[in-house]
């Protein structure tokens, strides 16, 4: 009898160590995260241009574009990665040859470009970036804004190595 209950005691005051230890931290390591490459969006390419210059600006400006590119995997800034803009605006389609530009990402691998103000087009006031410069895989964005009053939209890639 008195074996048993050593033994019932011993399980006890086990189990509670464990229990303390895991609460006081004692757990697996944490692992890093892995951040997943951003994938094309349909209707991203539409109206797409080729090598469109690098501006300072998209015609009369009033209306700014931005966000950031990382790497996949360690998510690092990306800096001096090529991003084409594009857009249906107050000033001309997202056809046209002047409602296309392009910028390059800063040491922070964040982008900003200024251009004329976002109209709906199909319905939707919306924006087209595009990252084609070859070092990664191309992907093509088509964000929706929130609002066709909306004076800024972001738009943040993830890209994969080719």
């Amino acid at each position: 009898m008195t074996f048993e209950l050593l033994t019932r005691r011993r399980l006890i005051a086990t189990s509670g160590s464990v229990v303390i230890a895991g609460v006081a931290g004692l757990q697996a390591p944490a692992q890093a995260q892995v951040l997943a490459p951003t994938s094309s969006m349909r209707g991203g390419s539409n109206n797409y241009i080729k090598d469109a210059p690098i501006v300072e600006r998209i015609g009369g400006g009033g209306f700014w574009m931005s966000g950031t590119v990382r790497r996949a995997g360690d998510g690092a800034p990306l800096a001096g990665q090529r991003i084409q803009i594009w857009a249906h605006t107050t000033e001309g389609y997202e056809s046209d040859e002047r409602s296309h530009g392009a910028t390059l990402t800063d040491a922070n691998g964040m982008f900003r470009l200024e251009m004329p103000q976002i109209v709906p087009a199909f319905g939707q006031p919306h924006g087209h970036l595009a990252y084609d410069s070859g070092e990664f895989k191309t992907v093509f964005l088509r964000p929706i804004m929130p609002s066709a009053k909306a004076t800024s939209l972001e738009a943040h890639f993830v890209l994969e190595p080719v």
